[in-house]
């Protein structure tokens, strides 16, 4: 058997490479820098979004802040596969601070000990340094070892930051702790088995959440585990469903573990590309909550993007820190992004939806956003 180049692997394509080991569609875009060196093959992509973010109402808040995280992969053939190494970070310690930006009705992580409500956290210093190392076995199978000293385990789709769906939304959904959170893991190890269209594979790895120290590593045991598949039925389409056990994941709360389960469709059409997600949070003995996010982005024309994202939470009390119970809430948001190479600017309007009993703390049963943004990122 020939030996493979660095993004041939049974043939599958440089595009369908989300977020840790999830897949995205094979038609998906493509936004990175592209070198050589040697034979080693280097991708760069990232982004910097300098905003200015106003949420109404007696609990929001207005800031200007500067989200950005960048991603080195460097990939080279090595023992008949392909070896990939990743390193990525961002510099949202600093330029989002530890308390996060304002984004009403979110909630998850924590400063200086007590929750973070109505606001999104910042990411860590260290999203990403990990090694994947995909292998042929028969001619329409091969194995896959991911390992990692922080990064993502096979659990949840892909990651927001990389999802051609939420491409020009900075913005973090309703549902991260309910579907993707876990993309930043202090410890995890994967296996799985691939072919073209098909992918089974399982995790072990350290289920707490990152603190509110954000430059640190957060390590702790080899804890809990997951297990994901995902399927291509074309290159238009990538389908996904997990299960994982997390053991106390929430460092306010270091006695409660939890079941994580979910499903994905994600697809590219053209210039448009689309997500539906529901992800769900099983307390060991207790209640489940679900989430449900559809989100899209549609470009009209050259350089002009339409986007969206609607969203179904459930959310306790103690999540958003009033009064005990379970609360539905919703919320949609409408954006628009102009790009000129490189560079771009958007605009994101937001309204949530509250019931009733939450009318005093938000102000109104439909609290709203606005957020102006610029964008730079590889083309």
């Amino acid at each position: 058997m020939p030996m493979p180049t660095p993004s041939n692997v049974l043939g599958i394509p440089d595009a369908r490479a989300g977020s840790g080991t999830a897949w995205l569609p094979d038609s998906a875009p493509m936004h990175a820098a592209h070198f050589t060196a040697g034979r080693w093959t280097l991708m760069v992509h990232g982004i910097v979004a300098p905003l200015y973010d106003a949420q109404r109402g007696p609990r929001g808040d207005e800031q200007f802040t500067l989200i950005n995280w960048g991603m080195l992969t460097a990939r080279r053939p090595l023992g008949g596969g392909s070896l990939a190494l990743r390193a990525m970070a961002s510099a949202d310690p600093w330029t989002v601070g530890s308390r996060g930006y304002p984004l009403l009705l979110q909630s998850g992580e924590s400063y200086n000990g007590a929750p973070l409500v109505d606001r999104q956290h910042p990411h860590d210093l260290w999203i990403e340094l990990a090694a994947l190392w995909e292998r042929p076995i028969a001619r329409n199978l091969a194995a896959s070892f991911y390992v990692a000293a922080v990064g993502e385990p096979a659990v949840g789709p892909p990651a927001f930051q990389h999802r051609p769906s939420a491409q020009s939304d900075p913005f973090g959904p309703l549902g991260h702790h309910w579907q993707d959170a876990t993309h930043i893991t202090y410890g995890a190890v994967t296996a799985g088995l691939f072919s073209q269209r098909l992918k089974v594979e399982a995790s072990a790895f350290n289920g707490r959440e990152s603190d509110a120290k954000r430059t640190d590593f957060d390590f702790r045991k080899i804890d809990s585990y997951g297990a994901r598949v995902a399927a291509l039925p074309s290159p238009r389409w990538a389908l996904s469903a997990w299960y994982a056990y997390l053991d106390t994941p929430e460092e306010l709360h270091p006695d409660e573990s939890i079941h994580r389960y979910g499903a994905s469709v994600l697809t590219t059409h053209g210039r448009l590309n689309a997500a539906l997600i529901w992800g769900a949070n099983a307390e060991l003995g207790g209640a489940t909550s679900h989430s449900v996010l559809v989100e899209g982005d549609f470009e009209a024309m050259r350089g002009h993007h339409l986007f969206m994202r609607v969203e179904y939470v459930q959310k306790t009390g103690e999540d958003l820190v009033v009064a005990p119970g379970t609360y539905d809430l919703g919320s949609i948001v409408l954006g628009y992004l102009k790009e000129w190479g490189v560079f771009s600017v958007g605009v994101r309007g937001s309204v949530g939806f509250v019931p009733t009993s939450l009318e005093t703390d938000y102000g109104s049963r439909t609290p709203p956003g606005v957020a102006l943004y610029a964008r730079w990122r590889p083309r």
